[in-house]
């Protein structure tokens, strides 16, 4: 199950969202952090240091995950829209570009969580950048 995460050259990878059951990764280290994962094709759920990084719903497939101070990007697959909450600051703006194009800005709310839809299609990446405002 290990392979369900892992570096790669321009950051993190992680999920599988044709597993049919829940598989977890504890206790992986990369990046300076540890992080677990939940797989699977209802949910895919990041966290780092016990804290909430990234969740989407269903399932999905994320790549060239990069997460710094002030933005995070990703490519992410999966088999249909998807929406992704992601773990940032309370409170902030943050401009959303997908595929390169301004889909608009977003605050986060108290908890720092921002929510966004991904139009998915089986075989379609999308680039996501998400850069404090």
């Amino acid at each position: 199950m290990a392979d369900i995460i892992r570096t790669e050259k321009g950051g993190l990878a992680f999920g599988d969202y044709s597993l049919p059951e829940k598989a977890k990764v504890n206790d992986f280290a990369a990046n300076g952090g540890v992080y677990s994962l939940r797989a699977y094709k209802e949910i895919t759920k990041l966290e780092c240091n016990d804290s909430f990084v990234y969740e989407s719903v269903p399932g999905t497939n994320v790549s060239a995950f990069l997460m710094k101070d002030t933005d995070v990007s990703f490519s992410v697959t999966g088999p249909e829209d998807a929406e992704i909450t992601l773990g940032l600051e309370p409170e902030q703006e943050y401009d959303i570009l997908l595929n390169g194009a301004d889909a608009g800005k977003m605050k986060t709310n108290l908890g720092g969580k921002l929510t966004l839809s991904v139009e998915l299609e089986e075989g379609k990446t999308v680039a996501v950048e998400v850069k404090k405002a």
